[in-house]
């Protein structure tokens, strides 16, 4: 399947890429399906991907696996919430924090309050609050992102 993106133009989808969110994403409510994209010819090795609507083009999301920014990132879910996600395991569980990007980079934040969980099996994901009352929704993750380029060699 031919889909439009944001920042990788025109791209050949396998259908087993896509993402449901049934009920949307926080602030997009009225987009469900998604794919997760990354440019394997980066030299960004701080695992930044891109959460791609698969229905508007415009919209893709700067995303990072929260355990490389935070290793004791531990999110307290409600059983209840992820029941429509299906047989979550860790084998097949997916964590995502958006990112905020702004033109001063040193006010980059992660929001650590509302993930995106992904069961890679079922490929069905949701966006959810989580009770751990210490996580920030503008978590500065700059100093981190740093050091992470720094560990990996890049400048």
């Amino acid at each position: 399947m031919l889909v439009k993106t944001k920042y990788f133009g025109e791209i050949d989808l396998e259908e087993a890429k896509i993402i449901t969110f049934e009920r949307g994403i926080m602030g997009f409510e009225q987009y469900k399906q998604f794919t997760i994209l990354y440019d394997i010819d980066s030299e960004d090795k701080v695992g930044i991907s891109w959460l791609q609507s698969l229905e508007e083009p415009s919209l893709a999301l700067p995303v990072i696996n929260p355990f490389h920014i935070r290793a004791d990132y531990n999110p307290i879910v409600e059983d209840e919430v992820l029941k429509p996600l299906g047989n979550i395991k860790e084998d097949n569980l997916v964590i995502l924090l958006s990112l905020t990007v702004p033109s001063d980079l040193t006010k980059m934040t992660a929001n650590l309050k509302a993930p995106f969980i992904i069961n890679s099996d079922s490929r069905k994901g949701s966006q959810i609050i989580v009770e751990n009352a210490d996580y920030e929704i503008k978590y500065n993750i700059y100093d981190v992102v740093q050091a992470l380029k720094k560990e990996k060699g890049e400048k």
